[in-house]
């Protein structure tokens, strides 16, 4: 689906404020403004692009704030957007809402996918857990003796 531009550029300002403001740990005004954005996109929302963005987005300040079934939920719907599935970061922050929600078989399928996606890199920003729990059931790559 196609937005305006006048709407997709109000959708970015939004989600733009909604980043700065989880850089700076202020995850409810984040919060805010991503929930901003994702008024203005119109329905069927899961045929529009930002909403996959938006969404992670809006997962990303749930996941810092440890509300782990609201990353999950979230995340759940953006796969049935525009570029959900695939997606590593998508599936490495469901993965890990998953394994805190204690559904280690589901967290481990996306893990390995976001793994498999993007590689050990992707998981260098979060706790190190995640990417141990991954590490014990995936292999590396032909050719490395380790991720």
């Amino acid at each position: 689906m196609e937005l305006s531009e006048e709407v997709y550029i109000q959708i970015k300002e939004h989600c733009k404020a909604g980043d700065e403001k989880a850089e700076n740990e202020h995850y409810q005004s984040a919060y805010d403004s991503y929930m901003q954005a994702w008024s203005l996109i119109p329905e069927p929302k899961n045929e529009c692009e930002a909403s996959t963005w938006v969404l992670t987005a809006l997962a990303d300040t749930y996941f810092y704030t440890k509300n782990f079934e609201a990353v999950k939920d979230s995340l759940q719907y953006a796969m049935h957007c525009p570029n959900g599935i695939g997606n590593p970061f998508i599936h490495m922050r469901l993965g890990q809402a998953l394994l805190e929600l204690g559904n280690e078989e589901q967290a481990k399928e996306e893990l390995a996918r976001a793994l498999m996606g993007a590689g050990k890199e992707i998981f260098e920003d979060d706790d190190p857990k995640y990417f141990e729990f991954i590490s014990k059931y995936m292999k590396p790559p032909a050719g490395q003796e380790s991720w």
